[in-house]
């Protein structure tokens, strides 16, 4: 198959139809052999029946249902698993995205090579509080990935299958995408200005908690990737650190001591009265737990099921 397109949604009821027209209207002109996937999200409209109505009409639009919201991150990850073109794209059900966009997304995978495209909604029609989040959120991202993407939100994106089938995305790291896929060694990732049209129907699910976890989960990607299978460098470093800071602390409050009963052959401060004992006692003692947890972590981390699996690019001869 040529082309799969992933659509994840949450009560879009009104705009399938629609969308799935003009899907159809596109890839049929694209003369490719394409499948539509739309993975319902746990809707409590009559997405559901409007995706099994769609479904029975043309065996080309297929859907996945969750007995409950799950998140978009996994709903993707499913659309994924499933998809069996060698280009994948993905796409909001809201209209948002315009169809119309998917040819030259296919042709840069096809024909340039791309590994994935980015859509960048460069003129958006979304409220300034989420423009300016969005802004800020594309910028401390691009600073951390090394990724230069302007959108990294924009759910319009096109895939090689391969990158697809080696990724897997969960919690709420859809908007990392990009990242997860240069850390898996497809690095040649590329930007396309895309169209951006205003909601018509349905009221958005973007909130300020979103943009929070988006924070968050970037910290926890960036930790995955660079210590998920050597949790000891992290954890050890950590600690090392917290002990020799003890460490340092505690000889300098004998020093003082020693210092002022037999250099000066004064009476010397009691140590718990010195606030640099306490320094030392804490951070000796958080620097020994950092150490079991780095311990506790690499014996969890030794014991998984993905602990020697890499993604092999090619082979020769084997």
């Amino acid at each position: 198959m040529d082309l799969s397109i992933v659509v994840p949604l949450l009560n879009e009821d009104e705009s399938l139809p629609h969308l799935v027209e003009w899907l159809h209207r596109v890839c049929q002109g694209m003369h490719v052999e394409y499948e539509v996937l739309l993975i319902d999200d746990g809707s409590t409209d009559r997405s559901w029946e409007e995706i099994a109505r769609l479904a029975n009409e043309d065996a080309r639009v297929k859907g996945i249902r969750f007995g409950r919201n799950y998140g978009k991150s996994p709903a993707l990850n499913e659309g994924f698993r499933a998809a069996q073109g060698n280009v994948v794209i993905t796409m909001d059900a809201d209209l948002q995205d315009d169809p119309d966009e998917i040819p030259e997304l296919y042709r840069m995978i096809k024909m340039e090579g791309y590994d994935l495209v980015s859509g960048w909604k460069k003129k958006r029609y979304d409220p300034i509080t989420k423009t300016i989040p969005t802004k800020l959120f594309n910028w401390t991202t691009r600073q951390v990935s090394g990724v230069v993407l302007h959108d990294f939100n924009c759910g319009l994106k096109a895939y090689r299958k391969e990158v697809v089938k080696n990724i897997e995305v969960f919690g709420e790291m859809h908007r990392y995408i990009p990242f997860i896929a240069k850390k898996e060694g497809f690095r040649k990732i590329g930007e396309k200005v895309v169209k951006h049209h205003p909601r018509q129907y349905g009221k958005t699910k973007f909130g300020f908690s979103r943009f929070i976890n988006g924070f968050l989960d970037l910290l926890t990607i960036t930790y995955i990737f660079r210590f998920g299978k050597k949790p000891m460098h992290f954890f050890g470093g950590l600690g090392t650190f917290m002990f020799v800071l003890g460490f340092l602390a505690t000889c300098w409050v004998v020093g003082e001591k020693l210092w002022f009963s037999f250099v000066l052959d004064t009476e010397a401060p009691r140590v718990a009265e010195s606030g640099l004992f306490f320094v030392a006692l804490v951070a000796m003692v958080i620097g020994v737990q950092l150490f079991t947890a780095g311990f506790v972590a690499d014996l969890v981390s030794r014991n998984g099921t993905d602990r020697n699996r890499y993604r092999i690019s090619d082979r020769v001869g084997v």
